[in-house]
């Protein structure tokens, strides 16, 4: 077995678990300043509020795994992305602050001072996730040393921003979608036209970052020359996303729901595809690109990893789905609610 290849497709699944996942926490809170009054922001964001921090959880669990599988992509990243991921960092911990503090007073300041930063923090958050998958893509300045060589906005390129913006499209489509299954009464209806407009904002940027990539940025389509089978995915893509609005349409939200993460599903794995074998791209010579044999642990290590996950994931999964299960249904605010 190769055991390099088996865990490029685990960190891949564990980057589609959090896309999906978090995908729709982030979304709400892109989503959250479009609630009209006090009572519904507590609806939107209660709506999250038994999951967020579990579904964070599946971005630790990526990075300790890129950490101990591909040690020296995870310390290029570092180099390359330092600010990018304090920045991301920071936003991480105002979202989750913003949830535990917006309540604590009843002052229409203090609570609205906690609405932007839970917009703000969960905006940014989303942004820089799609400008690091961006530039994964078109590649970044790495030198012969593996270590970065450029500046911050060297990563700050059209197409990384063009990136960024989808992802902040996708998962406020994906939030929307998500809060018509948790809303009723006038929010839903408000939610339901969130879902319409989010919807058409997420094509225009799916429409232009596809071009883009096509036009632009020859790794984008390069390996499906040797994977001809992947184009499947790609047909596979655009027929769950057309599928989303006929979903919306027929009054079937968590239906949608489902089109929505395999859409989101579809996109990492194109992403990952498009980046095979290689882990970080050098834009100033190929040949020091960090790939998924000479960044990864020794074989031992990543055989013992492997041993680890096969014991470990049915437990997660089966935590996840539990959780998921028991707070199923629509939000109802409580004396211990956010």
């Amino acid at each position: 077995m190769d055991l390099n290849l088996l865990w490029f497709i685990l960190i891949g699944v564990l980057l589609t678990g959090y896309a999906i996942l978090d995908g729709f926490d982030l979304g709400v809170g892109i989503l959250h300043p479009g609630a009209r009054n006090d009572h519904d922001r507590r609806i939107l964001m209660n709506s999250i509020g038994p999951l967020w921090d579990g579904n964070e959880v599946w971005l630790v669990t990526f990075g300790g795994a890129l950490f101990a599988a591909f040690p020296h992509a995870y310390a290029t990243a570092f180099s390359g992305y330092y600010l990018p991921f304090m920045l991301l960092l920071v936003a991480l911990i105002f979202r989750a602050v913003s949830m535990e503090f917006r309540s604590k007073r009843e002052s229409p300041t203090w609570r609205r001072f906690f609405d932007v930063s839970f917009c703000g923090s969960s905006a940014l958050a989303t942004w820089l996730f799609g400008v690091a998958v961006g530039n994964s893509m078109i590649g970044i300045p790495v030198g012969a040393d593996r270590e970065y060589v450029g500046g911050f906005f060297n990563l700050l390129g059209p197409f990384p921003v063009l990136v960024g913006l989808f992802a902040v499209s996708m998962f406020a489509m994906h939030g929307a979608i998500y809060l018509s299954l948790k809303t009723d009464g006038a929010l839903q209806k408000r939610v339901h036209r969130w879902m319409w407009r989010t919807f058409f904002v997420f094509v225009a940027f799916f429409v232009g970052v596809t071009v883009y990539a096509v036009a632009a940025v020859p790794s984008a389509t390069q390996n499906f020359r040797q994977f001809p089978w992947a184009w499947a995915v790609v047909v596979l893509n655009v027929l769950a996303v057309a599928n989303i609005p006929r979903a919306i349409h027929h009054g079937r939200p968590l239906y949608a729901f489902v089109t929505s993460c395999c859409s989101i599903a579809a996109f990492v794995f194109l992403f990952m595809v498009a980046l095979y074998p290689n882990l970080i791209v050098s834009s100033l010579n190929p040949e020091w690109s960090l790939d998924i044999y000479n960044a990864a642990s020794s074989p031992k290590t990543l055989g013992i990893m492997a041993i680890i996950a096969l014991i470990g994931m049915p437990f997660v999964l089966t935590y996840t789905a539990i959780i998921y299960w028991v707070f199923r249904g629509k939000v109802e605010l409580g004396k211990f609610s956010y």
